[in-house]
């Protein structure tokens, strides 16, 4: 069926009829609901292939693989992934910390403050920070990052060594948390800043502009008009930071002094991380050894999964809330 309509020259033209127009519709579902089953199918994969592999060696292990602080399953067949998970969350939150108000920051001054000609060049060089290789920033952090952090850790920890986090005895600076949480911060600035200016870009402009006609001055049209609607948003861009914090592996690798105790002074040279002990280990373990990594590598999937799950509720509640006007 067709329906025979005018053209602006007043000859006949003619228009598709709706089971016409819904032909693709048909392929199009098929090829989206393929992509979403073979995504789950490679994540079921991964899944499977870590647990299988993980088995045989925490059947084999001779101590507690949640509690102990040990890291010996070539010589004595012992490990623990306390510590490294501990370091994990730990130098992936330090991160988290710096990056995001610094990142928010980067993303209003690019969107709302920066004259067009600047926010451009601006926003392309924070975009190309996320494509600087990793084994970069590592080099970076162990050359100069290391030792220019040296001098403000020991001020810190004498003016503020009653706070436990900047705490400690002994040697003071070098390849420590701090130094491993501020590379890491660089490194996921760039996702942060790229997501949330996009965020804000979208803000809806007839309520900026109904703030300013109020008499609202920029900060406060940013305060109630851009960071509420943006929040999500946010969010969603610093659980992806904190993801790429806890899987990068060289970086921290080379900055890290691999140690395998718990403390949360992140100004002596106690850190590691599960990926970063990973990198340093699978070279050279045995067969026991490659299961105890891999089984490392699954607590590593569960707690970056229980993460990313945790901030999708964070963003349907806030949803929720928007809809409801709260």
């Amino acid at each position: 069926m067709t329906t025979h309509l005018k053209t602006r020259d007043g000859g006949p033209a003619t228009r598709r009829s709706a089971s016409r127009r819904s032909h693709g519709e048909g392929p199009f579902r098929f090829v989206s609901t393929a992509a979403g089953v073979v995504l789950l199918g490679i994540m079921a994969a991964i899944a499977v292939f870590l647990i299988s592999e993980a088995i045989p060696a925490l059947q084999a292990n001779k101590g507690s693989f949640f509690t102990d602080l040990i890291w010996e399953p070539n010589s004595s067949g012992v490990f623990g992934i306390g510590a490294l998970a501990f370091g994990t969350v730990l130098s992936s939150a330090l991160a988290l910390v710096i990056a995001t108000p610094i990142a928010v920051g980067v993303a209003l001054f690019i969107s709302h403050y920066a004259p067009r000609r600047l926010a451009a060049p601006l926003g392309y060089l924070i975009d190309l920070l996320a494509a600087v290789p990793s084994v970069v920033y590592g080099l970076w952090g162990v050359a100069f990052l290391v030792p220019l952090l040296r001098t403000p850790s020991q001020w810190l920890n004498e003016h503020l060594g009653w706070f436990p986090l900047f705490a400690g005895e002994g040697a003071i600076g070098g390849k420590t948390m701090l130094a491993g949480a501020v590379v890491l911060a660089i490194m996921i600035l760039p996702i942060i800043a790229a997501i949330s200016r996009e965020v804000f870009l979208q803000a809806p402009k007839m309520n900026e502009e109904a703030a300013l006609a109020l008499g609202a001055t920029r900060w406060e049209m940013i305060r109630m008009a851009v960071l509420p609607f943006g929040r999500p948003g946010v969010i969603s861009a610093a659980m992806l930071g904190l993801g790429r914090a806890m899987g990068e592996t060289i970086a921290v690798a080379l900055i890290f002094p691999a140690t395998f105790d718990i403390s949360f002074e992140i100004l002596t040279p106690h850190a590691n991380s599960i990926a970063a002990n990973i990198a340093n280990g699978f070279g050279e373990a045995t067969e026991m050894g490659r299961g105890a990594l891999i089984a490392s590598g699954l607590v590593l999937f569960v707690i970056t999964l229980l993460v990313n799950m945790g901030a999708r509720m964070v963003i349907n509640r806030r949803k929720e809330f928007a809809r409801t006007g709260a």
